[in-house]
């Protein structure tokens, strides 16, 4: 305190300086229009850059908890996207689905429901069996499908039931192509999942994308072109390095079918006599 005071007392000719200096001041200012003005304009300027590097200093110290908000925002909106893209993907898929399973309504094909009755996933060549038979008008050869795409085939049959070669089946060839092109191939189960498939002998020159939809070629007399089969689900190319081999995830839940409609092409018989057998060729 007592160098407080010491210090005051040295320098109070200072002090009273600016004391006289402040009273001039104000005393020109409250006294005349003008220096009042410019006073009051250069204070507003002084205070407002002030202002402006205040806030440029809170913005640049404010800049990491902005990059948080920031990053948080841009991954929601990558979740948002990709939850979209999966969900158009899966509605064009099933809209294919449909399309392709209400073609089966065209009068140049008859239709028959069956039931599943007995069905096997894990073996290398699996069956399933069906409530109907020939007394149905059901018969060998004739085409399977569920409620999101192909099954099998008929095999055997007898007046009440049905033996169906299904897709998880080594005897099995599905004559499939990407919907949308006319690029195919042949669709074989390895006896692994049987969730998956693999497309053989797709060209190199062939344009697809994972994701892309797999559809019935249409070459047979058992299915008409366009009827869903499964999705693209991984490539690579064939042991040859000639052709492609798609991993093809399949339409149909194997683990889960229930009801079926057993499809046939009216004339069939004829169309099949005009054709070159090609063994279990679907």
């Amino acid at each position: 305190m007592r160098r407080l005071l010491d210090f005051l007392i040295k320098h109070n000719h200072w002090f009273v300086f600016v004391l006289l200096e402040t009273l001039c001041m104000l005393m020109l200012f409250n006294s005349n229009g003008y220096q009042s003005s410019v006073a009051f304009t250069s204070a507003n300027a002084v205070a407002g850059r002030v202002l402006e590097v205040g806030n440029l200093m809170n913005d640049y110290f404010s800049l990491r908890e902005t990059n948080n908000t920031l990053l948080e925002r841009n991954t929601r909106l990558e979740q948002r996207v990709s939850f979209l893209e999966s969900t158009l993907r899966q509605r064009l898929n099933d809209s294919i689905a449909y399309e392709s399973l209400s073609r089966l309504a065209d009068s140049s094909f008859i239709e028959l429901p069956a039931m599943v009755i007995g069905n096997s996933l894990h073996h290398p060549d699996n069956y399933i069996t069906l409530d109907k038979g020939s007394r149905f008008g059901i018969k060998p050869e004739m085409g399977v499908v569920g409620t999101k795409g192909v099954v099998g085939i008929v095999y055997k049959v007898n007046g009440g039931y049905s033996l169906v070669i299904s897709l998880l089946n080594s005897k099995s060839s599905l004559s499939c192509k990407i919907a949308g092109s006319d690029y195919f191939g042949y669709l074989k189960w390895e006896g692994e999942d049987p969730r998956y498939a693999y497309l053989k002998d797709l060209p190199r020159h062939a344009e697809f994308n994972l994701g892309d939809s797999v559809v019935t070629s249409g070459y047979s007399t058992v299915f008409p072109e366009g009827v869903m089969v499964g999705t693209v689900d991984d490539m690579a190319d064939s042991n040859d390095g000639l052709s492609y081999l798609l991993k093809i995830k399949l339409a149909t839940d194997f683990g889960n079918i229930s009801q079926v409609r057993v499809i046939a092409r009216k004339g069939r018989e004829e169309l099949r006599d005009l054709t070159v057998n090609e063994g279990s060729e679907q």
